[in-house]
């Protein structure tokens, strides 16, 4: 599959992404996980040239989560390295090609270095106007979805917010995720058929693509495959296939 195939007409508007298997990879080549974690890397740099060159709106990638501090501390400290290298070595192509990014998590537990020249290329790339880039650091959706029920029940408590007045809408506004529309795609590799604490208020309705290969052999033509088909499902949102014609 190539780009050539996808029909630009009807684009999801928010792809996100559960980058799986760098540790795999690098087991199965004999490597350390940190050379798995690097390949990786590549492919984030491939997937987000090609989504901005499609015109995608929004790409979420799964970079780090919440139980991702969980695993040995050599391992959290190598990915926090990459972390800082990544962000000093993607400056250039997030600007030639006018992509916007963005975190979502509890990026407060990050080192700090890390949170400085992150916030240092978020305020960078706030002029783009093309791909918005969100990467979930230190986020699982339980964590996010209780913060937001905290901040929701202080503002009740405050006399902002009428209990009965929360919707979806006021619900969606208190997310990491606020301003962002909920992905129409989701695609996760590795095999697994799960998707992990991530996002679970938005995927709702959102189309699931799973892909066997392992994250660093992900290519940009699965990435174009698993919009193709995305562009083949009916999305009914409810609704009967009768209704959607009418």
């Amino acid at each position: 599959m190539t780009k050539e195939d996808i029909n630009k007409a009807s684009l999801p508007r928010h792809i996100a992404i559960i980058m799986d298997g760098n540790g795999r990879w690098a087991k199965q080549h004999s490597l350390a996980r940190m050379f798995g974690h690097r390949q990786g890397v590549k492919v984030v740099h491939n997937i987000t040239e090609a989504a901005a060159e499609l015109g995608i709106g929004y790409l979420t990638l799964y970079a780090f989560s919440t139980e991702n501090w969980n695993r040995p501390a050599e391992e959290v400290a190598a990915l926090m390295t990459i972390l800082v290298d990544t962000i000093a070595k993607e400056r250039d192509t997030l600007m030639n090609n006018n992509v916007r990014l963005r975190t979502i998590g509890d990026t407060d537990r990050l080192p700090a270095n890390a949170r400085l020249k992150l916030q240092g290329l978020i305020d960078e790339t706030s002029v783009n106007t093309g791909l918005t880039l969100v990467l979930a650091l230190s986020y699982s959706a339980r964590w996010e979805l209780t913060r937001m029920a905290q901040r929701v029940a202080k503002d009740a408590a405050d006399g902002l917010v009428k209990p009965q007045d929360i919707s979806e809408q006021i619900v969606s506004s208190y997310l990491t995720t606020a301003g962002i529309p909920d992905p129409d795609l989701l695609i996760r590799t590795s095999g697994e058929l799960r998707i992990s604490n991530f996002l679970l208020w938005q995927l709702a309705y959102s189309e699931l693509w799973f892909t066997s290969k392992l994250w660093p052999d992900f290519t940009t033509d699965d990435f174009y495959t698993a919009i193709f088909d995305y562009q083949h499902r009916e999305r009914r949102f409810g609704k009967t296939s009768e209704q959607l014609k009418n």
